[in-house]
């Protein structure tokens, strides 16, 4: 299966490069912007606003079947929006968006992210969450699974592009039919995403033309799984073996979370990675005209990436233990181009965080608690400065890895960044 209920609802050759890590450092945060439903992306506008979007709480609309097939139905409301934040204060500036969650308001896929164009236009990137064979044909005309541009004097939306639609045609990764893209960047004239459910990243132009997938992230085999209790609920019931039954390995889904373009050019995508969510299991990819590799490994859980004006690279992980087992408390990891891991802050208040990005300050602002509704906050992190910590070796991969193992059902097609 492809992208099962996340709860955000969510090498041919390598040469390591030893580096150093320190640990959590002297870093504190204050809540900006609370109550929140199912907060995810944030992006600041040209002149310095904070813009936040809120996949919803869903409806009582029409319903589809959940990812996995299994348990409670996801259905239909308009409860999505934008809101911008503001001198301690919060304002919904779009409402209406299509939202798609559980009844009680959970797995929720609606507006994930928000970017603005070196013009200032703002556009607002819309999750799906399930197969879209299921989209038009239950839920009619929306705007789910696709990338729109708003009008904020009117309340008022345009779409650009269908990326649950792209998935429906051409299923780059040859799996199961599944779409939810999370995070996008904005690149000129294009527009890159990841879509968690598809397991590809998309580029479309910004006037909706030659969509098309750059890369295609196919499962991974995972040795000595871990797994929660056979008794303990979990969202993917029919994947929790019984204790005589663990398997020695088997496949998991990759989920690229988000997508943030380096220094260099090169697009770095984040990665959630499959049920049963494990530690240390999550990677991230660099993706240029050459194909795909892995930057950095040993990470759980992803959900963001961004790069400061210095060229750090700052990874937000959901939680630093799988998910199932209940402590969802994350971090934001501070990787600079030698390597060298920073944890800036993890746990005390920051828990299944789902974004972050870097303000005109220079400071850290993370969407917090991005998983369930009445409670999303926006946090502001300072006080950064590193603080000597003891160290351990952790590494930066590189590697010569193309894109040969993209395989299709019928045939295997090499992408090329265009």
């Amino acid at each position: 299966m492809k992208f099962k209920l996340l709860t955000v609802t969510f090498l041919a050759f390598c040469v390591a490069a030893v580096s150093e890590t320190k640990a959590a450092q002297a870093a504190s945060f204050s809540v900006i912007a609370d109550g929140l439903e199912n907060a995810g992306g944030l992006s600041f506008s040209s002149d310095g606003s904070l813009y936040v979007t809120e996949a919803g709480i869903g409806g009582n609309g029409a319903c589809v079947p959940p990812p996995s097939g299994q348990g409670d139905s996801l259905c239909y409301g308009t409860s999505g929006a934008v809101t911008k934040v503001e001198n301690g204060k919060t304002k919904r500036v779009l409402t209406g968006l299509p939202s798609l969650a559980l009844p009680d308001g959970t797995g929720a896929a609606g507006p994930r992210d928000i970017q603005f164009d070196a013009t200032g236009k703002p556009y607002v990137l819309v999750g799906y969450g399930a197969n879209p064979t299921f989209r038009d044909r239950n839920l009619g005309k929306t705007d789910l699974g696709k990338i729109i541009t708003p009008d904020f004097k009117t309340n008022s939306w345009t779409s650009v592009a269908d990326l649950a639609n792209y998935e429906l045609a051409n299923n780059p990764d040859g799996s199961d039919l599944s779409s939810n893209p999370l995070g996008f960047v904005i690149d000129g004239n294009k527009l890159v995403a990841a879509d968690a459910g598809a397991n590809d990243l998309l580029s479309v132009k910004t006037d909706g033309s030659n969509l098309q997938a750059l890369a295609a992230f196919p499962p991974e085999i995972l040795t000595n799984p871990v797994f929660p209790p056979a008794d303990t609920p979990s969202n993917e019931p029919a994947q929790v073996p019984s204790g005589s039954e663990t398997p020695p390995s088997l496949p998991i889904q990759s989920v690229p979370s988000s997508v943030a373009k380096g220094p260099d050019g090169a697009y770095y995508i984040s990665q959630f990675t499959g049920f049963p969510f494990p530690e240390g299991g999550a990677k991230i990819y660099r993706v240029d005209a050459d194909g795909t590799t892995v930057y950095a490994d040993g990470l759980t859980q992803l959900t963001d990436l961004t790069f400061d004006t210095a060229g750090n690279l700052y990874a937000l992980q959901y939680a630093n233990e799988s998910a199932w087992k209940g402590n969802l408390d994350g971090s934001v990891i501070k990787i600079a181009a030698d390597g060298t891991r920073t944890t800036i802050l993890s746990g005390n208040g920051l828990e299944s965080p789902s974004a972050l990005t870097i303000g005109p300050d220079g400071e850290i602002y993370v969407t917090n608690r991005g998983d369930r509704p009445d409670s999303g906050q926006v946090l502001k992190i300072e006080n950064i400065e590193s603080v000597p910590e003891p160290s351990s070796t952790l590494g930066i991969l590189t590697g010569a890895l193309g894109l040969g193992w993209l395989h299709k059902k019928r045939a295997t097609k090499a992408l090329t960044l265009k």
